[in-house]
């Protein structure tokens, strides 16, 4: 019998593997890689490791979940150590309770190795703190891929008024539904809110406004996912801190001298 690792890749810069993770790669002769993991981790893999590509895309999936359960328990079966790598972190909306789930019904050693996941990293690559004391004391994670139901009032109310700072996960395509149900259940319109694309990468962009203009700042700019979106106070800390799209821009400055 081999084992299975369930690895977080963290929200993209390779280097925000943990050291875990990347002896999980190391190790692996069998490794499932996800959409959103930086390919330049699979360079650490053995040169004879089987590489399969499961990634998904919205309304597109490359590989049903039930397959990838399946391979899990196919090659463990036939003494394999098998990696699946997954972006960020494997049990925020990473599908890694169900596939652990899979595992124990069919008695599979395995291990969870904890990722660096994007709703932390992405908004601290631009600058923003998900809790300060002098904005936020609490934090919520939601993810924006289904759009949740508008007749679900206590839901929203609570996401509204209960949490200082929102966290979306790939809520693009929903925003301006969630921006008028925030605003609705009792979310000021001037709320500062940020969306970054691409965080953590070269390519990253942040663009900031308020709920009220946010969801037509992200149209006119062609922002798509990945991406993250902060809602609360915390936001207005971007200004100030950014660092790593100042230090891009720096880096292309000196570039061209």
């Amino acid at each position: 019998m081999g084992k299975v690792y369930l690895v977080g890749a963290g929200p993209g810069d390779p280097e925000l593997i943990t050291v875990k993770g990347l002896k999980c790669i190391q190790q692996a002769d069998v490794i499932l890689y996800d959409r959103l993991i930086n390919e330049q981790l699979l360079s650490y893999a053995k040169r004879d490791a089987d590489l399969i590509y499961c990634g998904k895309l919205p309304n597109y999936h490359t590989m049903k979940q039930e397959t990838i359960n399946h391979f899990l328990v196919k090659h463990a079966k036939r003494g394999k150590y098998v990696t699946r790598l997954k972006g960020g972190d494997p049990f925020l909306f990473g599908r890694g309770g169900e596939e652990a789930q899979a595992l124990i019904k069919h008695r599979i050693p395995f291990e969870i190795v904890p990722g660096v996941t994007s709703g932390i990293a992405v908004p601290a690559y631009a600058g923003i703190p998900v809790t300060h004391r002098d904005f936020s004391g609490s934090v919520a994670f939601v993810t924006g891929h289904r759009r949740l139901d508008a007749t679900d009032a206590v839901q929203w109310e609570h996401l509204a008024k209960g949490v200082d700072t929102l966290v979306i996960y790939m809520g693009v395509k929903h925003l301006p539904f969630i921006c008028k149900q925030l605003q609705l259940y009792g979310r000021q319109p001037q709320t500062p809110v940020a969306v970054i694309q691409w965080g953590t990468l070269p390519e990253q962009k942040t663009i900031v406004a308020t709920l009220h203009t946010i969801a037509d700042a992200v149209r006119k700019n062609c922002i798509s996912n990945p991406s993250i979106i902060i809602v609360g106070e915390v936001v207005q800390l971007h200004e100030q801190l950014q660092w790593f799209e100042t230090m891009l821009e720096e880096k292309i400055a000196h570039g061209m001298r």
